[in-house]
Order: structure tokens, then C-alpha cells, then sequence
């Protein structure tokens, strides 16, 4: 079972390493404010990198601490290209930090270490902007210096991290991606399988990137493993340590709707909605898309057409507040939009949904396909 992030043991009557990631004392400090960031308590965290950053000014640390701060206000919505400078900022800070350091001794593991993962963020971020060669480049930096890293046993539980994405989408992006095939040639060749496993060693044994690894795998886990009840162990888990990251807590509600826990599914999007309409930190309308959907499922589910109607709506106008007409909780409340309207014998605004659907959805989409069967069945 994967544990909790949590502050080493006797941390400060352990001789000090020469590398400061592996400072225990440092650790024992730095974990509260680790977890401070993953619960979307940015002041705080920020506060405390700060701290760091003027205790050790030419150290990549703590401007590597923050890059990860805003990849999260970033993950929330991945369209939102609003953090995208700052993130790059401080991950261009730390990656020069951590190339002086390697300049100066070729033989720092740290150094190396800190490449790796500043360009692998980098990559990260360049393939959700669908920037593929940029992000090949990325790729082939981080691989590089993570050989390089290699040879210090105690980096091995944070190193695996990169060894587990690399085995895994090196494989699976030429299956979902054959365009691309040409640029991951000039790659080693992975294993899916054991890329897997290494993702839940990392999320049993690693520090720094425990968190890391368990996002990974729980969406692997919901998509392309089709393993949903592992999904929903790890999500409730992260929800539970994290209760207010919007990423987990609506990563929970979809794990839930998945598996048939409908109420308590009601219940996590119920609180996503309450929490937007507070303008809670991280929640907004991305979130609230997910949330209304699954309401509305709930109550359709139940046959209170009212209600469902309300919550497709509401699914709608967070979709096109986060500018997401062409995603698939958009388009199949469209959908049963369309059909309430047949149901209340109003044809002309079930066209209407329908036309909709046929404009945002491309034509191998199931949505698409139900709108044109409706349109040809009811004569619209």
C-alpha cells in the first residue's frame, strides 16, 4: 500500500550527505511544505521554498520546488496556458543552476539528477502543448542525463520515476501516436509491463517524486489499463492526504462514478460545485465540468428529468466557460439534452442540441454518431 508523504525518521542524527537533495535534515523540514503544495496551499509551500532558496541562492532545488508549484495550478487545466511562462521560467533557473554545478564536477550525481527531471518537466509540458519535437528534444536530454545520475544508491527510488515514463510511453505513444513513430526511433525501445511496476516501486520508496508517481499511475491505471478499481485505491488515497487538490478530488468523484458508486460519486461532485461557486483555490470550471456531468448521470440515473436536465446545462456552460465544446462530457450531455427535449416534445430545440453535437464532435465520435441516428429517427 503507498504511504503517505511523510517526514524521514531520526532525520537529524543522520550523517549529512554531500548532496542536499539527500540532506535528511533538509527532508525532514521540506516535507510539510511538499505537502502543503499537492494540497494546493501554495502560500504556505512558496513561503518555505523561499526560505530554502536563500539558504542555498545557487542551488536548483528551490526553483525546481517551485516550477512543480505551478505545474500543479497548471495540471488543474491543462488548456490554460496562463502559468506556462512562469513554470518555464523557474524550470530554465534551475536546469542553469544545475549546469553550473555539473560544470564545475562532472561526477555530481545531483547535478545530473536535477537535469534530468528539470527536462523531463520541460517535455511534459511541450507534448500538452503538442510541441513533439521540442518534446522529443526535451526527452533525449532528460534520458541523457539520467544515465548520467546514475551510480548514487540512495538517488535510485527518485531516478526510477524517469525510467518508469520512459518504459511505459515509449511504447505507448508510437501505439496511440504512429506519426511520431520516426522521432521515438532515435530512442532506446521500452516495456510497458515494467514500466508499470517501476511507477508503484517509486510511489512505495522515492521522497521527492512519491506523488509524482502515483498521478501517473492512477491515470494509467483509469485509461489505458482499464483497471479502475486500482485507479480508485490510489485516487481515494491521494484525496484523503490532499483534500483540497482539485485534480484529486475530482479524479476521485470520476473514479467513483466509474465503478457504480453513484451516491458517493453525488456527494465528492456535489462538494467540487460548492467549492467553485466559493472560488476555492485550483477549483473552477474545468472541475465543474466533470462534477456537473456526473450529477446530472446521477439523476437521470434515477428518472428526476428535472434535475438531470439542470446538471447537463450546468455541464454545458462550464464546458464552454473552459472552452471544452469538443470534450466528451460536453458532447454527450448534448446529446441527452436532446433527448429530454424529444421527451418533452419540443423537436425544434432537440435539433438544436443535435446540430450542436454535429458541429463540436468529429464524425467517428459516439456522440456524433447518436446525433445523426436521432436527427434520421425523429425526422428533424
Amino acid at each position: 500500500m503507498v504511504k503517505a508523504q511523510s517526514a524521514p525518521s531520526d532525520s537529524l542524527f543522520v550523517k549529512a550527505s554531500p548532496y542536499l537533495l539527500l540532506d535528511r535534515g533538509l527532508q525532514y523540514r521540506i516535507t510539510k511544505s511538499i505537502n502543503s503544495m499537492y494540497n494546493f496551499d501554495f502560500d504556505v509551500a512558496e513561503r518555505d521554498f523561499k526560505v530554502i532558496a536563500y539558504q542555498y541562492p545557487d542551488h536548483p532545488l528551490p526553483d525546481f520546488l517551485m516550477a512543480l508549484s505551478y505545474w500543479w495550478r497548471i495540471e488543474v487545466d491543462v488548456t490554460n496556458e496562463k502559468y506556462d511562462k512562469i513554470f518555464l521560467a523557474y524550470i530554465d533557473r534551475a536546469n542553469e543552476k544545475a549546469e553550473k554545478l555539473y560544470d564545475e564536477d562532472k561526477t555530481n550525481k545531483e547535478a545530473a539528477f536535477f537535469l534530468a527531471a528539470g527536462y523531463g518537466f520541460q517535455g511534459r509540458l511541450l507534448s500538452e502543448r503538442k510541441s513533439w519535437t521540442r518534446a522529443a528534444w526535451a526527452g533525449r536530454n532528460a534520458l541523457k542525463y539520467m544515465e548520467l545520475s546514475r551510480g548514487e544508491e540512495e538517488f535510485n527510488p527518485e531516478l526510477l520515476l524517469g525510467d518508469a515514463l520512459f518504459n511505459y510511453f515509449s511504447v505507448w505513444i508510437p501505439e496511440n501516436y504512429p506519426l511520431l513513430k520516426p522521432i521515438l526511433a532515435l530512442f532506446p525501445k521500452g516495456n510497458k509491463q515494467l514500466g508499470l511496476k517501476q511507477l508503484e516501486q517509486v510511489a512505495e520508496n522515492a521522497f521527492y517524486t512519491r506523488i509524482e508517481a502515483m498521478y501517473f499511475l492512477f491515470r494509467l491505471y483509469a485509461s489505458e489499463e482499464k483497471k479502475p478499481y486500482e485507479a480508485l485505491r490510489i485516487s481515494e488515497y491521494l484525496n484523503e492526504k490532499f483534500p483540497n487538490n482539485p485534480y484529486f478530488h475530482r479524479s476521485y468523484a470520476r473514479h467513483l462514478y466509474t465503478v457504480g458508486r453513484w451516491t458517493e460519486s453525488l456527494r465528492e461532485s456535489e462538494e467540487i460545485l460548492r467549492r467553485i461557486d466559493a472560488k476555492q483555490t485550483g477549483y473552477e470550471s474545468n472541475s465543474g465540468r466533470y462534477a456537473a456531468f456526473y450529477i446530472a448521470q446521477y439523476y437521470d440515473r434515477i428518472g428526476n428529468r428535472l434535475e438531470a436536465k439542470k446538471y447537463y446545462l450546468k455541464t454545458l456552460s462550464y464546458g464552454e466557460e473552459s472552452e471544452s465544446q469538443e470534450s466528451g462530457y460536453y458532447l454527450h450531455s448534448l446529446v441527452e439534452l436532446g433527448k429530454i427535449a424529444l421527451v418533452e416534445k419540443n423537436k425544434a430545440l432537440a435539433k438544436e442540441y443535435f446540430k450542436k453535437v454535429k458541429k463540436y464532435a468529429k464524425r467517428k465520435h459516439p456522440a456524433h454518431q447518436a446525433a445523426r441516428d436521432f436527427i434520421k429517427k425523429n425526422k428533424l
